[in-house]
């Protein structure tokens, strides 16, 4: 051996798969057997939503017809404006939006304040109080029917957007759900280090609970919002059609001797629209505060 070669570094080259295996911080990439699966669940995902788009677009006779249209027909915007008259869907839609707002910011607010105060407060009796809030979720809303029809009736709200509101302004799911993130998502020593920098309660709330608990308060508005929109059985009971939600106004839709069954999914798509529309506008900031929790935990 020459003495040059006992001088020279010795490079030692790294298997070619070595340099394949992804550092932190770099992106994977999906093969193309997730993208077929992810395929077929989204046209899965999507079929409901397509048909009554179709069935939107015909004539009853030919949806009676078997077998039934795989495609679009020539009579959507005539479906639709039927069902908008029929229906009176311009005042229901403003009134679901207020019923559904409502209900949204409200649930938001109030599950969170409730859910750090079972998580990260001590006080007595709040192990018990949390289970008989979870024991709530058992009981079948139908046996409150009756009850709180009565309430409403006494205060005066009948047939009024209110009666629908108030009754789910809180609820038992939301405050479970904030509680079990906040127990994980919000550090003691957090709230202890504002309380010593002399922060009030009402600061401590505004300035770290609610900054902590915003991914799981979006993903709940979102689940909230749908649930209110979509609400049938207690705005059927309160409310009538001179001042209806969207579902109460979809329900005029089947009454007759032949139910126009291209106008009902005509109604129905109008009914969703404003749902798809929701997640067009929040959805990359729901994801994006879901992924931003996911990454603090």
């Amino acid at each position: 051996m020459t003495t040059s070669e006992l001088t020279a570094p010795q490079v030692r080259k790294e298997p070619r798969r070595s340099r394949r295996v992804m550092g932190a911080g770099k992106q994977m990439h999906a093969g193309p057997v997730t993208y077929v699966v992810l395929t077929v669940f989204a046209l899965i995902s999507l079929a409901p939503l397509v048909w009554t788009a179709i069935a939107a677009s015909r004539n009853n006779e030919r949806l009676a017809q078997s077998p039934p249209p795989l495609w679009f027909g020539a009579n959507l915007f005539k479906n639709l404006q039927a069902a908008w008259d029929q229906a009176g869907l311009g005042t229901a839609m403003v009134n679901s939006t207020i019923v559904a707002g409502t209900i949204t910011i409200g649930t938001v607010v109030f599950s969170t304040l409730a859910g750090f105060a079972f998580a990260k407060l001590r006080f007595r009796f709040s192990s018990t109080l949390l289970l008989l809030t979870i024991g709530t979720m058992m009981i079948p809303p139908q046996l409150a029917v009756v009850p709180l029809y009565l309430w409403m009736s006494d205060l005066g709200w009948s047939n009024q957007l209110q009666t629908v509101i108030l009754p789910t302004l809180v609820s038992a799911f939301g405050t479970f759900f904030m509680r079990q993130y906040l127990v994980q998502a919000l550090p003691t020593e957090l709230i202890e280090a504002a309380r010593v920098d002399g922060a009030s309660s009402l600061r401590v709330v505004w300035h770290v609970v609610f900054p902590a608990a915003r991914p799981a308060m979006a993903v709940l508005g979102l689940l909230t919002f749908v649930f209110a929109w979509n609400d049938f059985l207690w705005p059927i009971i309160a409310l009538n059609q001179q001042n209806p939600t969207v579902q109460v106004a979809l329900n005029s839709l089947g009454t007759g001797y032949v139910p126009d069954q291209a106008v009902i999914m005509a109604g129905a798509l109008l009914g969703t629209l404003p749902l798809l529309l929701a997640f067009i506008l929040f959805g990359k900031q729901i994801v994006g505060g879901i992924m931003q929790g996911a990454i603090k935990g």
